[in-house]
């Protein structure tokens, strides 16, 4: 009778610890922030860098009125702190703000730079859970990008900064995903004008094949940077897709190397590597790796579809890439098709 009971409970500990690991494992439905319509007010924000002058912020403005957008600048919007656009208390209120507005309904962030990390602690995400509208921006804005996918659990968008240059490329792609709830998919551009500029419409395919995921990601060094806080979702079965400037190849190795240690390479389902401008060896005597031999060392023992030169990273053209959809990359041929719409 003691033997059958102990392997009752055995068993009834087997069960409930297994219902526990698959509550665990389901992600919850992810939330589609509304379209942009021509009229809406979009909220300006600097939660990083500081912008050098007040006409640079007059042009950010006329950028989105030239969207058929409203800006509407944050109460701190041209504050300045050291190297960054006003303390973290101050910046951390102005993104809180814009999400509690309920006359708001995106967000750009005017640039990037260093210190979105620093106001993680101070954002709001209660109200900002329930009030889902989009966050746009890349680089530094990568820190508030993934900390939304952990724990506000709707789409934003790795796009152009405000103070970006929005050519046609960039803005056909942002109007296709933010205003069109399209579906589009994002090829690199071969016009001659590109490939001499940033050498793009060159891809490598590291791994053939097609790869179905969540899109996550961003840049790689704020990446590497929030491993083992509380600000990171789960990589499990995802696409993710990385891009940097200004780092060396020993540089991406070790952020790779990180990344492999935590665990995070060995869950995704697929690597798309965008630009990585000014990534070259330097005068360092950690030179003898290209960026692309470090890229294949990383990726093509993962066994599963990577390719390099995606077009986003910090270059004048690039995607607009929703975190959280559903998306198919083909690493042959260096595209990626989001599989639903970001907005609802």
């Amino acid at each position: 009778m003691r033997m059958d009971r102990r392997g009752a409970l055995t068993g009834m500990g087997a069960m409930l610890a297994a219902m526990s690991i698959s509550a665990r494992a389901a992600p919850a439905p992810l939330v589609k922030p509304p379209r942009l319509r021509a009229g809406d007010m979009v909220g300006l924000i600097e939660p990083a860098g500081f912008s050098d002058d007040a006409f640079d912020l007059d042009l950010v403005k006329d950028t989105i009125l030239a969207m058929g957008l409203k800006p509407k600048a944050a109460p701190h919007l041209a504050g300045r702190y050291g190297y960054l656009a006003g303390t973290d208390a101050d910046r951390a209120a102005d993104v809180n703000a814009m999400f509690a507005d309920p006359q708001v309904r995106a967000v750009f962030a005017v640039r990037g730079g260093w210190g979105c990390a620093r106001i993680l602690p101070r954002l709001d995400f209660a109200t900002i859970r329930k009030n889902p509208k989009l966050l746009v921006g890349f680089s530094d804005i990568t820190a508030l990008h993934l900390a939304f996918a952990a724990k506000a659990g709707f789409t934003t968008i790795h796009g152009p900064n405000a103070a970006s240059s929005w050519g046609a490329f960039s803005w056909d792609a942002f109007r296709a995903v933010a205003f069109d709830a399209a579906t589009p998919t994002f090829t690199t551009p071969v016009g001659q004008e590109d490939r001499l500029a940033q050498r793009s419409g060159r891809i490598r395919t590291f791994r053939p094949g097609v790869a179905r995921g969540r899109l996550l990601g961003g840049n790689l060094t704020v990446l590497a940077a929030l491993m083992g806080t509380a600000y990171l979702p789960d990589f499990t079965g995802a696409i993710l897709f990385i891009e940097d400037i200004g780092e060396q190849p020993y540089r991406i190795d070790r952020m790779l190397t990180q990344l492999s240690l935590a665990g995070v390479l060995g869950k995704l389902a697929g690597v798309a590597f965008g630009q990585c401008t000014d990534c070259g060896p330097g005068g360092t005597s950690y030179g003898g790796f290209t960026l692309s031999e470090v890229l294949q060392q990383h990726l093509e023992p993962l066994a599963i579809p990577a390719f390099q030169g995606g077009q986003f990273g910090h270059v004048a053209n690039q995607y607009s890439l929703p975190l959280g959809v559903e998306a198919e990359m083909d690493a042959s041929a260096g595209t990626i098709r989001l599989l639903e719409p970001a907005v609802s």
